[in-house]
């Protein structure tokens, strides 16, 4: 039964979340919220013409069906990415925010398309606090209105699309609307995650659309059909981005959020705009690798990490105890840094140069010993205009990625994301709210020294999400990817690139790779993918040990002999295309 009135349907949430939350449920669901599925290697695919590899079949089938219209690669991306709303609610969507890479082949240019959520003008660094002063736990704030930034998504890609687009607007959202409409059978995987879900059914707009009646997840196979989430979509495809950020929609937003005690207005919706920035670009051996700026960390990570390898006597197999120690040495170093000085650069000074100039790198890279672990790493020596202490968001993988190459060569990579699984567990309109707000810093100083990445009004949280593009000593494109995996994310793009291009690895191969690495704590194995002898060895150098999950989502297209190969992650349910 669902009660009749907001504020008993709040306390009620309340009351269940604070059960939750004490018994550590919740965090221990939070610590892996888009847990693994199966692991079902897949061919990869290959085509002259386009190429589209998306997270799930009916994705890559709509940015497909864009592509044969004449659409290019933007187009068919915005196609794509409304489709992944609808199909697996749980990662990315309308109510969250991204990043994205768009590579303009005519005029040879990178353009960086910042849609990250931000934080509400009502929202204060004591977002996680509770009423009495004392720190919050993410327990106790991921599924609540504080979590809540306001939504870049829609913003970002409707100015991408008046910028790079061919085909209108409007025929972009048929795909979704349709299958919105018509319904769809629900995956393995989403019925999954689901059932495992704790908080999900809590909210009645959810409960009705995902679960039966006796609160059971909807099982695989069903045909699931949201009509709510194709008017909202019919709405934005007749009007513009604008109908979602203004009118009665963004009042609709501002009252779900309202209820769940969070500090979302519609006039925040109604300011929120787009960045476009420059891409970080810079060089890995004979190749050139460009990612996405701050406030992303992605691209300063994964170039600093190449380039403290690229110092590294590294083995050619990625797999070896010796190449995994040098890369879980690079990786605690990289992420010593990017706790400490990376954030919103519209908020902070973030020296990016300076962490990727070469003599930096030179310095940094003395510090890994190919024999023994140096343990917890410290961060670099930099000037900064202030003294800053170290960030502590937990910033959890429900997470989504495409890669996309049409005829022309032009190319897109996007990472979307609701921050951790099915976001904040409010629905409106057929879609759900991120939880984005606790990418910030959960504490905004310590010892009298501010953090980085602390919530202000108007600032974007820090967050890994690497869209990436690889260019040839020529500066012809060579791959288009990216992943899906909170901080990881960082570690799965680079080390599939040192698999790709050093190790000379098939497309299909290198992503079906173990994974590995560091975060500046212990070294991650992936669960059931590591033997015995690794983990001796590398404990024997001194590493603590942990193996565990790492769902990554790598979605990867590559040049190969002047024709495009397209492979998925076999860790979910995505599918590649190409014709």
């Amino acid at each position: 039964m669902i009660e009749r009135t907001g504020s008993l349907r709040a306390a009620r949430f309340f009351l269940a979340l604070a059960v939750l939350a004490g018994s550590g449920r919740v965090w221990a669901q939070s610590a892996q919220p888009e847990a693994a599925s199966g692991f079902a290697p897949r061919p990869a695919v290959t085509s002259a013409g386009f190429m589209v590899v998306t997270a799930n079949a009916h994705a890559t089938d709509a940015a497909a069906e864009i592509l044969q219209l004449g659409g290019n690669a933007l187009d068919a991306a915005i196609a794509a990415q409304w489709v992944l709303n609808l199909v697996e609610p749980q990662s990315s969507g309308i109510g969250g925010g991204g990043f994205m890479l768009h590579w303009d082949a005519a005029h040879r240019r990178v353009s960086a398309w910042d849609g990250r959520e931000t934080a509400p003008r009502g929202a204060g660094a004591d977002f996680a606090r509770r009423p009495d002063g004392t720190p919050a736990t993410f327990a106790e704030i991921l599924a609540t209105g504080n979590a809540v930034g306001v939504p870049g998504l829609a913003a970002m890609l409707e100015a991408a699309h008046r910028r790079h687009g061919k085909l209108k607007w409007e025929r972009l959202l048929r795909p979704a609307i349709r299958l919105a409409e018509n319904g769809f059978a629900i995956s393995p995987r989403l019925h999954q995650l689901l059932r495992d879900d704790s908080l999900l059914r809590l909210d009645p707009a959810a409960r009705a659309l995902y679960y039966l009646e006796n609160g059971d997840a909807r099982p695989a196979g069903e045909i699931l059909r949201n009509p709510e989430f194709a008017a909202t979509l019919r709405v934005m495809g007749a009007s513009g981005a604008s109908a979602f950020y203004n009118g009665e929609g963004a009042d609709r937003i501002a009252a779900a959020v309202a209820q769940r005690r969070g500090a979302l207005t519609a006039a925040d919706l109604h300011d929120y705009r787009p960045i476009r920035r420059h891409a970080v670009c810079g060089p890995y051996r004979q190749w050139r690798i460009c990612g996405m700026p701050p406030p992303s960390s992605g691209g300063i990570g994964v170039l600093e990490l190449l380039g403290l390898l690229e110092r590294s006597q590294l083995p050619p197999d990625p797999g070896t105890a010796a190449a995994i120690h040098l890369f879980a040495e690079a990786g605690r170093l990289v992420y010593a840094d990017r706790a400490r000085y990376l954030a919103d650069p519209d908020f902070i000074a973030v020296p990016q140069r300076a962490l990727l100039s070469p003599r930096y790198l030179d310095r940094r890279a003395r510090l890994i010993d190919p024999r023994r672990s140096m343990g917890i790493a410290d961060p670099g020596e930099l000037p900064a205009r202030h003294s800053l202490a170290d960030d502590d968001a937990p910033e959890l993988p429900a997470t989504t990625h495409l890669s996309i190459v049409d005829r022309a060569g032009n190319a897109v990579a996007l990472t979307s994301s609701i921050e951790s699984m099915f976001g904040s567990r409010i629905q409106v309109d057929g879609f759900l709210l991120n939880n984005q707000l606790t990418d910030f810093s959960l504490v905004a100083e310590r010892d009298g020294k501010p953090v980085a990445n602390r919530l202000q009004p108007g600032k974007r949280p820090l967050s890994s999400m690497a869209p990436t593009l690889v260019f040839d000593a020529g500066g012809r494109l060579q791959a288009v990817l990216g992943s899906p995996g909170g901080s990881r994310i960082i570690n799965y793009v680079a080390r599939t690139l040192v698999a790709l291009l050093d190790g000379k690895a098939e497309p299909a191969a290198a992503l079906a790779l173990p994974h590995a690495g560091n975060r500046n704590g212990a070294t991650e194995i992936e669960s059931g993918r590591g033997s015995e002898e690794l983990v001796r060895e590398l404990e024997s150098r001194g590493h603590t040990v942990q193996q565990v999950d790492m769902t990554s989502g790598l979605h990867l297209i590559m040049r190969v002999d002047d024709r495009w190969v397209g492979a998925a992650d076999p860790r979910r349910e995505g599918a590649a295309r190409g014709e």
